[in-house]
């Protein structure tokens, strides 16, 4: 058995890693340097170990008279929580009724659902205001994520993993008297518990990024994520704290880097299971 290293292949992963890391070393590196300077186009590779206090300063105050950053992270936390479970939450028992429920216009109702993939959210995001609207759930933090939860792609996992699920299984637990709710929660449930994890982790980033959805329903800057924080720091050239925006930018990375590590072992293995 050949073990020499595939020099090649090292390299290429190096470059790609570089291609990754280098601009977040920038922005960490800016977020330490005067913010002149960087507005003069002057951004050094290096850290200046004075301006650590940025962090502090945009964790408490934040900039330009902005919503302090930990704020904003906790409405970016929060949204982007109920946004995961929520969409896992519908996925699985829209799905599992698809899959085990015998219903007129069964096969329709799926495809109904499948069909919204090609819609994108720019074209129904008038008439989802306007139902918001109508609900009165405009500024408001549940008209943030409410809209945000149904998922025909999680559906369709969720279907997959279902219908692989033996029929001599859901015969035997049919036998042993287990009605739909109990097999759902000790059969169902624990079948797609890598995939669940896969999905929350895919789920919670889409979450956490969400821009254009958050800008339209949520004027109020009490409920300013911190995607839209960013954007709000940075105002007209000479006025914007540059300083401040990189080291909230890179305050921004943190969470989602967090929930990928943390669950990093069953998000792989969520992902190669749907593989099979």
């Amino acid at each position: 058995m050949n073990n020499r290293p595939d020099w090649l292949a090292h390299i290429i992963l190096g470059l790609g890693v570089l291609l990754f890391v280098l601009p977040v070393w920038l922005v960490f590196a800016g977020s330490t340097q005067d913010p002149d300077a960087i507005a003069r186009g002057a951004l050094s590779p290096w850290l200046d170990p004075s301006g650590f206090g940025v962090y502090a300063r945009v964790l408490s105050r934040g900039a330009l008279g902005g919503q302090p950053v930990w704020h904003m992270l906790a409405i970016s936390f929060a949204m982007a929580l109920a946004i995961a479970l929520g969409k896992i939450a519908i996925s699985v028992t829209s799905a599992y009724a698809v899959v085990f429920f015998r219903f007129p216009f069964r096969r329709a109702a799926f495809w109904l659902i499948f069909i919204t993939l090609m819609l994108p959210i720019e074209v129904r995001i008038i008439p989802t205001y306007a139902v918001m609207a109508d609900f009165g759930l405009i500024n408001s933090f549940t008209g943030l994520w409410v809209p945000l939860i149904a998922s025909a792609t999680a559906t369709l996992l969720f279907r997959q993993v279902f219908t692989a699920i033996p029929d001599a299984l859901v015969e035997a637990a049919r036998m042993d008297g287990a009605g739909p709710l109990r097999f759902l929660r000790d059969i169902a449930l624990p079948v797609s518990g890598a995939n669940i994890a896969a999905l929350f982790v895919i789920l919670f980033v889409y979450g956490w990024n969400q821009y254009l959805w958050p800008l339209l329903v949520a004027t109020d800057p009490h409920l300013d994520t911190i995607v839209i924080g960013i954007v709000k720091m940075i105002g007209v050239d000479s006025q914007t704290d540059w300083g401040a925006v990189m080291a909230t930018t890179i305050i921004a990375l943190l969470p989602p880097v967090i929930v990928v590590v943390a669950m990093q072992r069953w998000f792989v293995a969520g992902l190669t299971e749907g593989e099979k």
